[in-house]
């Protein structure tokens, strides 16, 4: 089988992926190895993968490719997350598209829909992952939504209950008005804008004097329901216990001593809004204020301020009433800020502070347990870098009771019913008549969170969990820290009494290459699937994975995705070379090794022994550099050319066959159609697939470091003569006397017809490093020519330069009105050219001798 004499990637990739899978290489399941696990980060059942998420797969099948090689029974498990929020918009939306309401079309019709988007999706990812190469065990998929995982989320949901942790309760959340639906406050999105904080006059009650309340949300007040001052402010402290007139609404509310009021920040008087404020909720928990709600649940206003601003958005509502506290003489100042405000992650909608009842998980203990966790360098998460492990001990000490219901249809339902006051909540719907089930949905991160176990069988007790549980290691992107990897590691440590994972690999977010976020609107995103047409799966592949350190972002620069497709065709070229010279052999013979195959073998086993460390090290960036500088510059560039000399020999043919396998397995994480495609055309080879064969192992015995040490000095000579050579303009004609009688160095720099014992020539060059010296004679009278020609002009241009500086510094009006920087400028460049032209004057005299 021969080799074709251009790299053409299409063709390279093409039928792989499906043979491989067709032949079980993906499976786990042999018992007679150490097990190894990854579960995938598994992707929302929305679309297209992105730039991003190929990073992400790239990395772990980086890793699950080496560990099978290595020899691990490797279990990388997929799936799909139902995305409950992602997922119900999309489906709203196209149904709104084919003219049907979500609710007219009732909750069952809508379900069949999501499965039905669900399915279609979830087909075209398992496309797109075959085009990534990545080698899941597809028998073992699965779905954040199917029959097993839901009975986890249930027994979780159950058994939390139960203990305690889970409750439902009236409290301050953070709501979605375009999902309408509660979310976590990881799913609360800040950025900065322009506001104001807008100065009102509350009018006190039976006095002719006011408050100064500052606020950025005036639209609030119909919610009021008290103003707070600080019990040390002398400014406020005699009006503590006194009432303010409510603009527009008709009644009085108190003044109250709170420290939540700053005396340092504003006016210090601040308005009390608990229903729609988390600071103001608790204020009013600690002086038992009414919480009343002014918004509906589309962020419209309701039924509780007066008739006028029913109905209005809450833009539109802050302008009206604006308007009117200007008409009022109640507005006293609009004093401009920038300020961050929230906004929900998914639809990109300012969300709303709400009173609400949701079901909620009591979070300090779970979060202790972890950080206690984290201090046991034996039973701890390991991040890669370390220092994202700081990201998840502040979020566990910050902690706070976490939201978990939705308002949503698609998702786990709720698994709690309810008659009059009374509540149940179980694994099945409770016996009598008249209960009615939850309607709500649990927080998509609820079940993701279980992703680890609940994959492998959880609650049972089954072969798969004692087999692949803890998994080994977890690859994500640090900005999902607090919202997954915290909480499959607390669920874990509460459920199983162990983490979830030992290592947790933490890349970057990739950028465009000005280190821009990639948007929509900037028009700067990457299709990972364009790049593959273009280049090949294994050119992105080997880039992503080598380009940066972990934990870093990637800047992505189409010119590098080229150099990655050039390195993969000198790979290509130069197997062509080694295979056409190694197809008749049978066996790997090492007798007669010369200094050459032995200073390679050397450089092979050193690279070997590093790479396994980067490998296991996660090291991917340091891979990438120094297996380039061997493939390129000891194999490629030297040792393929020392082969020339002794193509014939069977030792030489066994060093070369020897070293490109091994180059191709140690590759063949990152570029897995490549290397399976010139592997398959090996005279010897140890397996069928390159997928399942042994990983290279240092051997000692092919360390030879006092002939590297020698090949070292003759490869740096070489090197050292061409530049020179280089360097003078001597063209191939040329003599040489030396006394080198290295035949590498002779051959190499093609010497055999060069060497005599002395020259005519009258040129002459001494090229001396280390051990090594000769002296090349050539003709110089064709560099003497031009050299005589360019010193002349040089010499024309400096006196003509010079000649104008003089004159112009001779001009005693000019030096008297010039300033005296730009005459010293001058005065300075005119002594450096005086200078230049000495030297220039000697080399002519020196040259027409």
């Amino acid at each position: 089988m021969e080799m074709n004499t251009k790299y053409d990637h299409k063709i390279v990739e093409e039928n792989k992926y499906e043979n491989w899978k067709n032949k079980g290489y993906f499976n786990s399941g042999d018992k007679s190895k150490d097990a190894y696990t990854i579960v995938i980060p598994p992707p929302n059942v929305t679309g297209k993968l992105h730039i991003g998420h190929a990073y992400n797969v790239a990395i772990q099948d980086a890793i699950i490719r080496y560990k099978r090689m290595q020899g691990f029974d490797t279990l990388w498990l997929p799936g799909m997350d139902h995305a409950a929020i992602a997922t119900e918009a999309k489906v709203v939306k196209k149904l709104k598209d084919q003219g049907i309401d979500k609710y007219e079309y009732g909750r069952e019709k809508f379900l069949d829909a999501c499965w039905d988007w669900t399915k279609e999706y979830g087909g075209n990812i398992r496309d797109q992952w075959a085009a990534m190469g990545i080698s899941v065990d597809y028998n073992k998929e699965r779905f954040t939504l199917d029959e097993g995982l839901n009975k986890a989320v249930t027994q979780v949901f159950v058994d939390y209950y139960n203990k305690g942790l889970i409750y439902r309760g009236e409290k301050i959340i953070n709501w979605d008005p375009a999902a309408q639906t509660a979310l976590s406050n990881e799913e609360v999105v800040f950025s900065e804008e322009k506001s104001a904080f807008y100065h009102l006059k509350y009018k006190i009650v039976g006095t002719d004097e006011y408050l100064d309340v500052a606020t950025t949300r005036p639209e609030t007040l119909f919610g009021d329901t008290a103003v707070a001052v600080n019990e040390n402010d002398e400014r406020y402290k005699k009006y503590i216990g006194m009432e303010v007139e409510l603009p527009f609404m008709d009644k009085n509310i108190p003044i109250i001593a709170d420290e939540h009021a700053d005396m340092e920040k504003g006016t210090g008087v601040v308005k009390i809004t608990p229903a729609h404020d988390p600071n103001d909720f608790e204020v009013g928990n600690r002086h038992n204020l009414e919480r009343i709600v002014i918004m509906n649940d589309d962020a419209t206003l309701n039924e509780n301020v007066p008739k006028k601003y029913q109905g209005m958005s809450r833009e539109d509502a802050r302008e009206a009433v604006l308007e009117d506290l200007k008409a009022a003489d109640l507005l006293l100042e609009i004093e401009p800020l920038v300020h961050e405000v929230g906004h929900s992650e998914r639809t990109g909608v300012m969300v709303e502070p709400m009173v609400k009842k949701q079901w909620f998980v009591k979070m300090r203990g779970l979060a202790d347990r972890v950080l206690e966790n984290q201090s046991n360098k034996d039973t701890k998460v390991n991040f890669v870098p370390e220092y994202y492990e700081k990201t998840m001990n502040h979020w566990m000490e910050i902690t706070y009771d976490w939201c978990i219901s939705r308002q949503l249809w698609w998702g786990h339902r709720i698994p709690a019913w309810y008659k009059g006051e009374e509540i149940y909540v179980g694994m099945e719907p409770p016996k009598g008549e008249g209960w009615v089930q939850d309607e709500d949905v649990l927080d998509t991160w609820f079940s993701s969170a279980l992703w680890p176990f609940s994959t492998l069988g959880w609650p049972e007790e089954t072969e798969d969990m004692k087999r692949y549980f803890p998994t080994d290691c977890l690859v994500t992107g640090y900005d999902i820290i607090p919202f997954w990897v915290n909480r499959m590691t607390f669920q874990s440590l509460e459920l199983n009494n162990v983490r979830p994972f030992k290592d947790v690999v933490i890349h970057g977010l990739v950028r465009d290459k000005e280190g821009r976020k990639m948007s929509k609107s900037l028009g700067n995103g990457v299709d990972p699937f364009d790049m593959i047409e273009k280049y090949g799966t294994d050119a992105l592949r080997y880039y992503l994975n080598t380009d940066c350190g972990f934990g870093t972002d990637l800047r992505f620069d189409e010119v590098k995705m080229t150099s990655t497709w050039n390195y993969i065709n000198k790979i290509w070229n130069a197997s062509r070379f080694v295979l056409l010279n190694i197809e008749d052999l049978k066996e790997l013979t090492f007798d007669n090794l010369t200094t050459q195959d032995k200073w390679i073998l050397t450089k092979y086993e050193n690279i070997v022994k590093s790479s396994i460390k980067h490998m296991d090290n996660y090291e991917f960036n340091l891979f990438g550099s120094e297996t380039y500088s061997f493939i390129y510059d000891d194999f490629c560039s030297s040792y393929i050319e020392f082969a020339k000399f002794n193509s014939e020999s069977n030792t030489t043919k066994s060093v070369l066959c020897y070293i490109l396998t091994g180059i191709l397995k140690m590759l063949h994480p990152f570029m897995p159609f490549v290397t399976e495609e010139i592997y398959q055309m090996l005279p010897i080879k140890d397996e069928e697939s390159i997928m399942i064969s042994d990983y290279p192992s240092y051997n000692e015995e092919y360390v030879f470091d006092k002939e590297k040490e020698e090949m070292d000095k003759v490869i740096e000579y070489i090197s050292y003569f061409r530049n020179k050579k280089a360097e003078n303009n001597i063209s191939s004609e040329f003599e040489v006397v030396t006394n080198i009688t290295n035949e590498l160095i002779i051959k190499m720099l093609k010497l055999e017809d060069k060497i005599v014992n002395s020259s005519e020539l009258t040129g002459s060059l001494l090229v001396s490093l280390g051990n090594y010296e000769l002296t090349i004679y050539y003709d110089n009278s064709k560099q003497k020519g031009e050299e005589l020609e360019n010193l002349t002009k040089e010499k024309e241009q400096l006196e003509g330069s010079i000649a104008r500086r003089s004159k112009l510094l001779s001009n005693e009006n000019y030096v008297a009105k010039a300033p005296e920087k730009i005459v010293n400028q001058e005065k300075e460049n005119l002594a450096i050219e005086e200078e230049k032209l000495k030297v220039v004057i000697a080399r002519l005299e020196e040259l027409s001798k």
